[in-house]
């Protein structure tokens, strides 16, 4: 395909510029998704990074959210490949047969020196209706999507790093270290942690403004064992889905192991797990003794049932072990510029929301930077949603994860912000399909917009009073508990009551049963189950709404011959 960037001659040190609209810096999956949707739209895009790739990359887990955001930016923009994500079965057919199944998020507690509790565990098992997601091995998605962005148009550049970034009422030039120079009228950085956006603005808060705090390690082993195959856990206590199957977190005092297997399907070809352990360096600092192996080690040695999957496994990779994992931005929105996603802050890959995040902004800024092309309004307030957005995406997660972290030492304090977590994951992806939908039949944008019109941005049920306020409560009894205000039975049974007497929570799966459902699995029945009650029983407000509105996309869309998923 022609290059879409324009190049004229300017009387400059480098002798020519290259113009363009949008100059994106990082090609990992949000660069790339982004500058494919700019492109196909019509939009000059280049797609500039200081690597290359295939490159080893986190951030493998998907989501039921994240699943819609992607169904939602292949209609929008046309974007036919972005729809190879959408479930495992795509993901191998078109990518290719390295990728697992993200059947399910599973939590064991762990003690130093003891064996698990098999009834200190919990599960919420991903209804198939949403998706059957993936595990990604990103060093071939990011790769993948790359070359789409290329086949789309954008003008690309690898092993390209930016050496000045010089701003002006009408765009930004950026000259590259090899002397090669970009006009572009708006420039996204994607780049994550290291922004030259952030540094050349002064834009990373010292110290980042969350509560909470992690630091990790992590690499990639094969080898490691089921643990469904090495657990103690007698079959009547064991979770009616595998362990294996999904996501599994080993929750230990403020910290957390992940084993994100890619070799869970029989059509995968990669043997390898993803393999980190996530914990608070205030109460874990960092040896200056030990290598990261060394200090991993150390740390399996106290978990005996994690330990025994890695009998026998091998490490493929060089370990990773960063500091403090929290970044935060003054702002992500100026004259001209964007800070995306990550380039803006990050919190904790726990309960994978990263890539759902990103998503969400990817459709938010490119939506106004296609407005902004048609009309040449490039105001800061017309971005200002953005910057709400990526805030709100980023002060909801540090109340959950924060809180959670805090929980994981007592079960049953874990097992409320378990369900403040869970319960509010269904009616979040079904304001995204009904949105979605009723853009797919009648092609009105407005009913993708009308998203953004909710009052809690960045708030995975963003319309929900309710939901923010239970969340709130949540984060509040958890931080009352962690300096003694309150023990930890206390403030579970202040979350337990508050969601027990939530009248719009669904009370079809189980959220409402802690005592007696830690095992969530919603299967077709229960689903059918759900609706119904969403649609009839539900109280009048927000769940009957969405049920009915919901349920009549659908039919609409069966009487039209469309796929609702």
């Amino acid at each position: 395909m022609p290059s879409k960037v324009s190049t004229t001659q300017e009387v400059t040190g480098t002798g020519t510029v290259q113009e363009c609209d949008v100059l994106i810096l990082g090609s990992g999956l949000a660069g790339s998704v982004a500058g494919a949707c700019l492109s196909r739209q019509g939009a000059k895009v280049v797609l500039v990074d200081a690597g290359q790739h295939p490159r080893f990359a986190i951030g493998e887990s998907m989501t039921p959210q994240l699943v819609e955001w992607l169904h939602i930016l292949r209609s929008r923009f046309d974007v036919p490949e972005i729809g190879h994500l959408l479930d495992v079965k795509a993901v191998t057919r078109n990518i290719g047969p390295h990728h697992g199944r993200k059947q399910s998020f599973g939590f064991v507690r762990q003690v130093p020196g003891q064996e698990p509790d098999p009834r200190e565990t919990t599960m919420f098992v991903i209804p198939k209706l949403l998706t059957e997601a993936s595990h990604l091995f990103r060093q071939d998605t990011d790769q993948y999507f790359f070359n789409v962005a290329a086949r789309h148009g954008c003008h690309t550049r690898q092993n390209w790093r930016a050496a000045d970034l010089d701003f002006d009422d009408d765009g930004v030039t950026v000259t590259g270290q090899n002397g090669e120079v970009f006009r572009a009228k708006y420039l996204i950085d994607a780049s994550g942690f290291r922004s030259p956006l952030a540094e050349k603005f002064d834009l990373r808060e010292k110290p980042a403004r969350f509560k909470h705090h992690s630091r990790s390690l992590f690499t990639h082993y094969i080898g490691i064992k089921p643990f469904d195959d090495v657990s103690h856990h007698p079959r009547s206590l064991r979770p009616p889905a595998p362990w294996h199957g999904g996501t599994l977190h080993h929750m230990i005092e403020r910290g957390w192991f992940w084993i994100i297997p890619f070799d869970n399907i029989k059509e995968s070809r990669n043997p390898m797990c993803s393999v980190g352990l996530t914990f608070d360096e205030r109460l874990y600092p960092k040896p200056k003794d030990l290598t990261p192996e060394q200090e991993f080690n150390r740390y399996l040695d106290m978990y005996p049932a994690v330990k025994r999957q890695f009998e026998g496994a091998k490490r493929v990779r060089e370990w990773v072990s960063t500091d403090r994992l929290q970044y935060s931005s003054s702002r992500s929105i100026g004259p001209r510029w964007c800070l995306m996603s990550h380039a803006a802050g990050f919190i904790d890959p726990l309960f994978s929301r990263g890539l759902s995040n990103t998503f969400e902004v990817v459709y938010s800024l490119c939506t106004r930077i296609l407005d902004s092309l048609a009309d040449d309004d490039w105001s800061v307030e017309r971005y200002e949603y953005v910057e709400r957005l990526e805030r709100g995406l980023l002060q909801y997660n540090d109340d959950l994860v924060n809180a959670s972290f805090i929980a994981f030492k007592h079960f049953r304090l874990w097992n409320a912000v378990f369900r403040v977590w869970g319960g509010f994951l269904t009616p979040g992806v079904m304001r995204l399909t009904k949105a979605r939908v009723n853009y797919e039949l009648d092609g009105d944008e407005d009913h993708l917009r009308g998203l953004e019109r909710a009052p809690y941005p960045g708030l995975w049920f963003a319309e929900s009073a309710n939901f923010k306020r239970i969340l709130e409560l949540t984060a509040e009894c958890c931080e009352k508990y962690e300096v003694g205000e309150m023990d930890g039975d206390t403030a579970a049974d202040i979350v337990f009551a508050a969601l027990n007497d939530l009248e719009s929570l669904n009370p079809v799966f189980g959220w409402k049963d802690p005592e007696t459902t830690r095992f969530i699995y919603p299967n077709a029945p229960m689903m059918a189950k759900f609706m119904y009650w969403a649609i009839r029983k539900a109280p009048a407000g927000e769940m009957r709404d969405l049920g009915r509105a919901l349920a009549s996309g659908i039919v609409r869309s069966g009487l039209r011959g469309k796929k609702l998923l």
